[in-house]
């Protein structure tokens, strides 16, 4: 079993300059409840069937495995909500940490949010100048949460 320890924050402004080499993600949702989540995920040439619990402060416990492509096309289409989350990831090395930044198309485009894993919920980082409000908290910008209530419709 995995911890998946994470905060997410929404940018001042956009670190142009690193953001470089994005993979483009597309995934759905066969199962998205408050205590459970099954996502599948496209994630440039690699593909994904993970699974989520309850999110508790900023750390929910998380299983992720990799499968065949075709079988996570398969399941995006015949299982998962007609809704995808749509998005570029970046991934930005800062002060020994990696902060993924990402850019939402589709129904969420104008949306960006920067995330960092931690090993702890109370691990000290310093962040990168262009890192704004912090929204961990905020349901709104769950992915689990944007195939219901997109961005675009705030």
């Amino acid at each position: 079993m995995a911890i998946e320890i994470e905060r997410k924050f929404l940018l001042k402004h956009l670190p142009s300059s690193q953001l470089t080499c994005g993979t483009t993600i597309r995934q759905g949702y066969m199962v998205n409840k408050k205590d459970k989540i099954v996502r599948i995920r496209l994630s440039g040439d690699y593909a994904f069937l993970t699974i989520k619990g309850i999110t508790c402060n900023a750390s929910r416990k998380e299983y992720e495995y990799r499968i065949p492509q075709q079988d996570a096309m398969d399941m995006l289409s015949l299982f998962c909500k007609k809704n995808l989350i749509e998005k570029t990831r970046y991934q930005i090395k800062f002060k020994n940490f990696e902060w993924v930044v990402d850019l939402f198309s589709g129904d969420n485009k104008g949306l960006v949010v920067a995330e960092i894993e931690l090993l702890s919920i109370d691990q000290p980082f310093e962040k990168p100048d262009w890192i704004g409000k912090e929204v961990t908290h905020d349901p709104r910008y769950f992915n689990s949460n944007l195939i219901e209530n997109p961005y675009s419709t705030w």
